[in-house]
């Protein structure tokens, strides 16, 4: 006997036909979106730029809600929102009309997504956005939907057919719904004029919130893990404090800890070349002058250009009285994940 919920089978599995059916998918989601993109660029439709002006004048939140394959779609577009600097959350249609329509409010800007501009779930919750006073922005497929003609701004999503071969599957249509919540979204950010460093605060646990929010004070070694010694030592006690801090260099200071020098692994093995006992040997005598540093409230990511530039593992700090305060090692740069 068989099953209702069986799936189809084929006797042969063919790779020209995948490989059509994927350049077609392709070129359908292709050509959907370039034919948004000549809408919204319409002299003669201004519903993109009037939907970016109320989205930059909202003095709550975005609020993007849909039903199946269009809640999807309002998630990932709120998240996109709340991510770029626009304050944002997704509210499930079905779930509006049961309690969650109370996380609206008067000044919040209301997106509804629904292809077919007719999903009930979204039209029901209508009138009591509108009667509450939040401003409603609708994306649908159909400029004479129901919900099109609800919303104070209607953007028109339509495709002239779906990649899926049956016409059924939402695909392109929700292609082209997200690629016009991404434009919204961008579009919002630079009139705003958001930057990227606004972008590593809402983003701290990200690569680029921690390149761009972490400074030297907070990875460098300071204290007793600093490598260094007095201007007048001997360059074996040099080399014993290089030895013990483990960062292959010693800092030299003045007695009141203003920074003169730097001594390397490097500058031993060419001072090496040239001189063989150095048993009587005076660290100020070989140390580097004037060594590079950078200060602790600089972004570590700059240490790690500094370095990269000057082909160098270690980095002094200094404050701005020029007194020894930090060492930072290519090694702390990369457990910080800042490189």
């Amino acid at each position: 006997m068989s099953s209702s919920n069986t799936k189809p089978t084929s006797n042969s599995f063919d790779p020209e036909r995948i490989l059509q059916l994927a350049s077609s998918t392709l070129t359908i989601e292709a050509d959907a979106i370039a034919a948004l993109n000549q809408r919204i660029s319409s002299k003669t439709d201004s519903s993109f730029v009037d939907a970016v002006k109320l989205l930059l004048n909202c003095q709550g939140r975005v609020v993007v809600s849909g039903i199946g394959k269009s809640g999807h779609i309002a998630r990932k577009i709120a998240a996109t929102f709340a991510s770029t600097g626009t304050p944002a959350f997704f509210v499930h249609a079905a779930e509006a009309a049961h309690g969650d329509l109370g996380m609206v409010t008067a000044n919040d800007v209301f997106i509804a997504i629904s292809y077919s501009g007719e999903a009930g779930e979204l039209i029901s919750i209508m009138p009591l956005i509108k009667r509450m006073g939040a401003h409603l922005i609708a994306i649908t497929g159909n400029p004479d939907s129901r919900l099109a003609q609800l919303a104070d701004i209607h953007l028109n999503a339509h495709v002239d057919k779906e990649a899926c071969p049956l016409n059924l599957a939402p695909t392109a249509s929700t292609t082209v719904t997200l690629a016009l919540g991404d434009a919204l979204a961008v579009a919002v950010l630079d009139a705003s004029g958001f930057r990227e460093e606004d972008f590593a605060r809402s983003h701290p646990g990200g690569a680029l919130g921690r390149r761009l929010l972490t400074h030297v004070r907070d990875v460098m070694r300071s204290g007793e893990q600093i490598p260094s010694v007095q201007s007048d030592c001997s360059l074996v006690a040099a080399l014993l404090e290089i030895t013990k801090k483990g960062i292959a260099m010693t800092a030299i200071v003045d007695a009141d800890n203003t920074l003169l020098g730097v001594f390397t692994d490097g500058d031993l093995r060419r001072l090496l070349e040239r001189l063989h006992d150095f048993s009587d040997v005076n660290i100020a005598d070989v140390m580097h002058k004037n060594p590079r540093t950078i200060g602790p409230d600089r972004l570590a990511v700059e240490a790690v250009k500094l370095m990269e530039t000057h082909r160098i593992n270690q980095l002094l700090v200094a404050d701005q009285e020029g007194k020894l305060v930090g060492a930072l090692h290519i090694h702390d740069l990369t457990r910080a994940k800042v490189i």
